[in-house]
């Protein structure tokens, strides 16, 4: 360690870091530098970073904004930083994260080390079953409308390290890159896609909101991702007066409860009568409403509706446009094993992530891929071009012949039927 750096950090956090964002991958920032293009001069770069982190003389650049499709419709702003700034980030993210982890709340699942969306849509789902109504929480333009004030205050609760209260500073006012060049200064958030931002935002929420409701709230649980929150209540009229505390309570914290997106809802099932506006809401890419069961009850099967999450519509609309973009039938070049290599991680994907929940849900939407494997054959198979039904048995020998060329085929054609313990 060099004793005549003001603040002592160890080369050892920056090799660290630089191991952690390599992982990740990433598009380059402002700078147009590749994660490969750094790790051609690793040494001399990681050795600059260091010392200009050591000697408080970092200072980071612009954030590349780009603006990614929602799957609602409009577009989400995206900050891509540089790797070098990246790197910097993951150092101070992992001097800081060990003195918040051990304070944050149970039910705060978002970015943190054991702790996944499925395990909040799993603990959403039981508690549903208990709990008859649900505030479904929508704050509006969070992450760009977090007050820097308070969030260095919120870090100053949890560590005096000088150079990490520096450099989230310095990280929060640095200025925003846009697409047409031009460069924007900000007053206010933390951009989406810095690896600091999550850790800020679950800190600031911390204390917004997560401490809030255990010490006004404690008989109403919730579960929160990040943003998006979840409370759950025995009454509408206990809904209605959360939703108005909460309202004054995110105004104290410079936040506003998105109006239209916010709602209280009723989870109807077999057993819970009454007809209400709004008896569905979507959480982490999942749709929470009635779905028919099988139960099996003394040897024999019962059939009733139970409050149960399952893919979105939402979700299964991105997934399908993400499959169309493929243009798999256009790939004549390639072998079906090319393509089943090409696409299957994604498939995985999918399935590792929505099949927890009600998974013959997704069986529609997965079968559109065997849609365009028919179209590859008659492109490939000139003889099977005006032959519908050809193409159909062509396609159901191979599948039977090979049954986990592609990764949907077991869940698609498969014995997946749904049941009570989906």
């Amino acid at each position: 360690m060099d004793q005549a750096k003001p603040f002592r950090i160890a080369k050892r956090e920056v090799w660290e870091a630089f191991n952690r964002v390599k992982a990740n991958q990433g598009a380059a920032g402002v700078d147009g530098q590749s994660i490969a293009d750094f790790e051609a001069n690793l040494s001399a770069n990681l050795y600059k970073l260091w010392n200009r982190l050591s000697s408080g003389s970092y200072f980071p650049p612009p954030v590349r904004r780009v603006d990614i499709p929602k799957a609602s419709g409009g577009t989400r702003p995206l900050g891509i930083p540089t790797v070098a700034d990246r790197i910097a980030q993951e150092v101070v993210r992992r001097a800081l994260e060990p003195n918040l982890e051990p304070a944050f709340h149970a039910d705060s699942y978002g970015y943190r080390k054991g702790k996944s969306a499925i395990d909040a849509v799993a603990k959403a789902r039981e508690r549903c079953w208990r709990f008859d109504w649900v505030l479904d929480l929508d704050i509006k333009g969070f992450f760009d409308s977090l007050d820097w004030k308070l969030t260095l205050a919120a870090v100053r609760r949890h560590t005096n390290s000088p150079w990490v209260l520096l450099y989230i500073e310095r990280w929060l006012k640095a200025p925003v890159q846009m697409e047409d060049g031009s460069i924007v200064a900000r007053t206010t958030g933390t951009p989406q896609g810095g690896v600091i931002s999550p850790l800020l935002a679950n800190l600031f929420l911390h204390h917004a909101f997560d401490t809030w409701m255990t010490e006004k709230f404690p008989h109403i649980p919730f579960e929160r991702y990040a943003d998006d929150a979840l409370c759950h209540c025995r009454s509408e009229a206990q809904a209605r007066f959360l939703q108005d505390a909460l309202k004054a309570r995110l105004a104290e914290c410079k936040l506003e409860l998105h109006p239209e997106k916010t709602r209280i809802v009723y989870c109807k099932d077999v057993a819970r009568k009454g007809d209400y506006p709004s008896i569905h809401f979507d959480f982490l890419g999942f749709q929470f409403r009635a779905r028919k069961v099988r139960w099996v009850v003394k040897g024999k099967e019962v059939f009733a509706h139970s409050f149960l999450p399952a893919v979105s519509p939402k979700a299964q609309t991105r997934i399908g446009r993400e499959i169309r973009r493929w243009a798999l039938h256009h790939r004549s070049d390639k072998s079906l094993e090319d393509l089943a290599r090409m696409y299957n991680p994604v498939i995985r994907g999918w399935i590792s992530y929505y099949s927890h929940f009600y998974r013959t849900q997704l069986r529609p939407t997965l079968k559109r891929i065997d849609a365009y494997v028919i179209r590859w054959a008659r492109r490939k198979y000139k003889r099977m071009v005006h032959q519908t039904k050809g193409g159909r048995d062509w396609f159901d020998r191979l599948r039977r012949k090979t049954p986990r060329l592609f990764a949907h085929w077991p869940l698609c054609h498969g014995n997946g039927r749904t049941s009570g313990a989906v």
